[in-house]
């Protein structure tokens, strides 16, 4: 029988230091983006629970409290309740409704958790909601959210939402020709340089996300020549992990994808850690941040004078939509972007593919008047 010179534990319970460890694989398991969104929505959760039950937030939640948090923010058809069938909205909500009452829709502004008063997008609502299922979850608690009735509740929601045309809101595709037009700005020195690289090496390479641009090293990128790159993607969010095949984490950059990262390296003088860093007058500082990736994509719009809500996504979508106009097999773009689920992808591929759509221009001959 084996014995050694520490205490004894319960296997039945989790020492108190080994739960401490559990909360730190945890969390270095998640992107600090993740973290930022769980922590802003379970402060979201406590302050209006305080507002409405005169309480401190405790786990587990009741099932009735979910119920009420859905009321208070999913908009609906309808009269406010104690209004006498008068709808609390105005002519600029299309006589939709909510239940959160108009004191604790302004504490809430106040307080800082809420931008402005109104109901929240619904995918804001499905994420609060989300985060309160995992912190139930990973306390091996009974979910209120997995509970029968609420789970219709937000079917129901969901297709109310649809019937009546209320889609979630996303970012506009930076296709070839707004990206083209974003480039052309790219003529400010040392920031332009590395702007032209970022974004060109982020879109080429598959519609890279913010986080997998702002964490690019150069330990991950293989040059063959000066217009061709190997970069291997490590973690991303499709694969937190890290864990793909050479084939899938494998994404090549050529061309002027290529042409312009070896300009921006030759420039800065970057040949170790983060690829892309902050420019400090005319030299190269830390690397950039998933914000900061976002920024140069609505700076650089901006100055292009583009019209549409561009951000670091749109170089995502705008990858995928233009594989589909340019007719690029379904397989050979995902294997660059990295897409797990296919429903996801088609939506900005179809978007793309059905302007180039032989279908669409059956009429083609047929004289205009």
């Amino acid at each position: 029988m084996l014995h050694a010179t520490v205490e004894a534990l319960d296997p039945q319970v989790l020492h108190a230091e080994a739960q401490a460890s559990f909360a730190a694989l945890l969390k270095e398991g998640e992107s600090a983006n993740t973290l930022r969104s769980y922590a802003s929505a379970l402060r979201y959760w406590a302050a209006w629970f305080q507002l409405r039950y005169r309480a401190a937030l405790t786990l587990p939640v009741a099932v009735p409290v979910v119920l009420q948090f859905l009321v208070d923010h999913v908009q609906r058809s309808g009269a406010a309740p104690g209004t006498g069938g008068v709808p609390r909205a105005g002519p600029a909500d299309g006589g939709l409704i909510h239940d959160l009452p108009d004191p604790i829709d302004a504490a809430l502004v106040a307080g800082g958790f809420k931008a402005k008063r109104g109901a929240p997008a619904l995918a804001t609502v499905l994420h609060r909601l989300a985060v309160l299922s995992k912190a139930h979850q990973l306390r091996e608690l009974a979910n209120p959210v997995r509970d029968p009735g609420v789970q219709e509740l937000v079917r129901r929601i969901r297709r109310g939402h649809a019937t009546r045309g209320m889609r979630p809101a996303a970012k506009t595709a930076l296709t070839k020709d707004p990206l083209t037009a974003l480039l052309a700005t790219c003529t400010d020195g040392l920031k332009g340089v590395r702007d032209r690289a970022l974004l060109l090496f982020a879109w080429a390479s598959g519609g890279r996300r913010r986080s997998e641009v702002a964490g690019a090293l150069m330990e991950q990128l293989e040059r063959i020549d000066e217009r061709t790159y190997l970069f291997r993607l490590g973690h991303s969010k499709t694969d937190p992990a890290g864990t793909g095949t050479q084939a899938d984490a494998v994404k090549p950059i050529i061309g002027a994808a290529a042409a312009a990262l070896t300009a921006w390296l030759s420039a800065s003088g970057v040949t170790s850690g983060p690829i892309f860093r902050r420019i400090h007058k005319t030299r190269p500082g830390g690397p950039l941040t998933g914000q900061a990736v976002w920024l140069i994509v609505k700076r650089r719009a901006a100055l292009a004078g583009v019209d549409g809500d561009f951000g670091a996504h749109s170089l995502r979508s705008g990858f995928v939509t233009e594989a589909g106009r340019q007719s690029v097999p379904l397989k050979d773009a995902m294997a660059l972007t990295g897409h797990r689920s296919l429903a996801t992808f088609l939506r900005y591929y179809q978007s793309g593919a059905v302007q180039a759509s032989a279908a669409a221009n059956l009429l083609a001959t047929l004289p205009e008047e």
